[in-house]
């Protein structure tokens, strides 16, 4: 027996009605607190910052950097446009983020793959023992941001947040196939 088909979402609860300021007239826009789209957006940002500032200040990392080192820990030998769609920035982002690791003997590149062009990129040891340094901030600061979530709320927000990705690659599929 499968799951019954969630009832259709109404663009309504998306909405809110707002007065202009200058003439008085209401008209609708987006509900900042009950647009999804619009507080993952918001969290994420400010997730970024604070993340990066933290690395920053302690780790002389930067946003992609320590990305990076967690993604390189999980997936050894990725290449750097993998990296890229994986993590969701530019190859140019990842290829400069890819350099400074290097040149910090954080990551090293391994031989030239069958089409001649990329390389999988690996952890060093250094690299391992910085993103160790990394995970250990990492989880302490997921516990604090889920303070308060039960451990199923939890495992439902990251099926949801999976969901809401697999949505958005369609729509930017949809959205390239349309020119």
């Amino acid at each position: 027996m499968s799951d019954p088909k969630p009832a259709p979402l109404d663009r309504g609860m998306f909405l809110v009605e707002v007065e202009d300021w200058r003439t008085g007239e209401t008209f609708q826009t987006l509900s900042i607190s009950r647009t999804p789209a619009m507080l993952l957006s918001f969290a994420a940002n400010r997730f970024t910052e604070a993340a990066s500032d933290y690395f920053g200040e302690r780790l002389g990392l930067g946003t992609v950097d320590w990305r990076m080192l967690l993604l390189l820990a999980r997936l050894p030998g990725i290449t750097a446009a993998q990296a890229s769609k994986t993590i969701g920035v530019d190859k140019g982002t990842v290829s400069r983020s890819a350099s400074r690791l290097t040149r910090r003997n954080l990551i090293t590149a391994g031989e030239l793959h069958a089409n001649g062009r990329s390389r999988g990129l690996y952890l060093t040891q250094a690299g391992r023992t910085m993103h160790d340094q990394i995970l250990e901030i990492a989880v302490n600061q997921h516990l604090e941001l889920l303070r308060g979530f039960t451990p199923e709320e939890a495992r439902l927000m990251a099926d949801l947040l999976r969901r809401f990705t697999r949505n958005l690659e369609s729509l930017v599929e949809q959205d390239r196939q349309q020119g």
